[in-house]
């Protein structure tokens, strides 16, 4: 089974969908024994010096005890090593190969030696090999992450927070308080006074709300989008105001 990167288009739901499908499954297998092979290419990393790895591991796997066992392992790394004879480099982003003896249900040694070949969103990082019980499917589960990040501002008029999503982590970085005074609930004219420079503290609350936004969100973290949240007069107001940064106001 194979999954490829195609250049002329980018990762889709529909391709991570199948991809995550296959890690799930992967992740699901357990080998009778250590022979499960996994190997993780980086894009650079030529594939004739793999190729001459995988031949020097098998020659180990000849000192295996059991039969079975170190049939599989040899079977695996003779089926990796012809996969890899496809290529004549690394993919754009590297490879990375699950390949070993998968059990059908049936009891031991009817098991079935399967490949799953993988041309992955991101570069491969690491240079990885592993025969063991399992797939080792982590790195491969964090390239699948959705690194894209999502700037998070929640304000009202005595303070405001700043958070980072990341995929599916929340992080909040930062905070402030505003030292507005609460509304004056009487009438005349000293409340109207005292409106006025409730107003004028509440326009430079928002001004230092929109610098932290700034230097958080552009400065810091390069966000791809923002979302504003808190009661609706004052989100709306400090929207309509425009006092973010123009490259935040369309996020």
């Amino acid at each position: 089974m194979s999954f490829s990167n195609d250049k002329q288009s980018k990762w889709d739901s529909v391709k991570r969908y199948k991809l995550n499908k296959m890690i799930n499954k992967l992740g699901n297998i357990t080998g009778h024994g250590t022979e499960l092979v996994t190997v993780y290419i980086p894009p650079r990393r030529p594939i004739y010096d793999i190729v001459s790895q995988l031949k020097n591991e098998a020659g180990t796997a000849s000192n295996i005890k059991s039969d079975l066992t170190r049939n599989h392992v040899q079977d695996a790394l003779s089926r990796t090593v012809e996969h890899l004879k496809l290529y004549k480099v690394p993919p754009e982003n590297g490879l990375v190969i699950f390949c070993g003896a998968i059990p059908t249900g049936k009891g031991i040694g009817t098991e079935k030696i399967e490949i799953y070949s993988v041309e992955p969103p991101k570069a491969v990082q690491i240079n990885l090999y592993r025969c063991d019980d399992h797939f080792w499917i982590d790195h491969l589960k964090d390239m699948m992450k959705d690194d894209k990040v999502v700037g998070i501002l929640s304000l009202d008029t005595q303070e405001a927070g700043f958070g980072i999503l990341t995929g599916d982590r929340w992080e909040v970085v930062e905070s402030l308080t505003s030292g507005v005074a609460g509304k004056h609930r009487q009438g005349g004219q000293s409340a109207r006074r005292f409106e006025r420079l409730r107003d004028n503290e509440l326009n430079e609350y928002y001004r230092r709300v929109a610098d932290y936004a700034q230097n958080i969100f552009i400065d810091e973290y390069d966000v791809k989008g923002i979302i504003i949240g808190g009661p609706g007069p004052t989100k709306e107001g400090f929207i309509r105001e425009e006092y973010l940064d123009y490259r935040l106001q369309n996020n």
